[in-house]
């Protein structure tokens, strides 16, 4: 799936709409269950985006990069947060609400364009993760995540062709599945020949082999 970014050509229009701010590593944007009345794009580096359980346990949503926006929510009225959202690395925002950014759309159908193509791909890729998180057994979600995450190169997320720089652990997180499972799965691949693993790098040798083992 084609990863749809916001042009820097059209940063200056949330700029004018809102406030720029810095967010250090691990530190928290939002939490789940505020009040949802702003909305991010981020001009640099990386959130994570991830549901909270009543018993603490986490879910990771997505890892979104630079030139993408989240906090979606606001766009319903009287919305609250659904996700929580930490800084992955050192991340630059500009954050703003959609009353703000409102006259600027009426100025640039490139921007409104490409905010409805943001909100289509936030909704395509939340049913692949449902289909990912139910139907897949965790050899499938493995294969599957390192497929959808290397179809094409992203620098932002440092993720070149068929290589994503994750160790086992952030593999683990953005699955949902604990560490050691991740491991075993990776290194019954390695032995398939389907992969090679490096120091936090999974460099994929066998695509055909992947998605033929899930059914694409």
């Amino acid at each position: 799936m084609v990863t749809i970014k916001v042009p820097e050509s059209l940063y200056p229009y949330f700029q004018q709409a809102g406030n720029s701010m810095g967010v250090r590593p691990g530190e928290r944007i939002y939490m789940q269950g505020d009040q949802a009345n702003r909305l991010y794009l981020i001009t640099k580096g990386r959130v994570r985006v991830y549901c909270i359980s009543k018993e603490g346990e986490e879910l990771t949503i997505e890892i979104v990069e630079k030139g993408r926006i989240f906090g979606e929510s606001s766009f319903l009225y009287e919305a609250t947060r659904q996700t929580t959202v930490d800084a992955v690395n050192e991340v630059e925002l500009v954050s703003c609400t959609l009353e703000s950014l409102s006259p600027y759309l009426n100025q640039s159908k490139e921007l409104t364009f490409i905010l409805f193509q943001l909100l289509s791909s936030t909704c395509s890729h939340l049913s692949h993760q449902l289909k990912r998180s139910n139907l897949y057994n965790r050899y499938e979600k493995v294969a599957s995540f390192l497929l959808d995450e290397t179809v094409y190169p992203n620098k932002d997320k440092g993720i070149r062709e068929n290589c994503i720089p994750y160790s086992h652990e952030e593999l683990a997180v953005c699955l949902g599945l604990n560490r050691v499972t991740v491991t075993k799965v990776l290194n019954d691949f390695k032995q398939r020949g389907w992969i090679d693993l490096q120091y936090k790098k999974v460099i994929i040798l066998n695509r055909a082999a992947l998605s033929e083992f899930i059914g694409f």
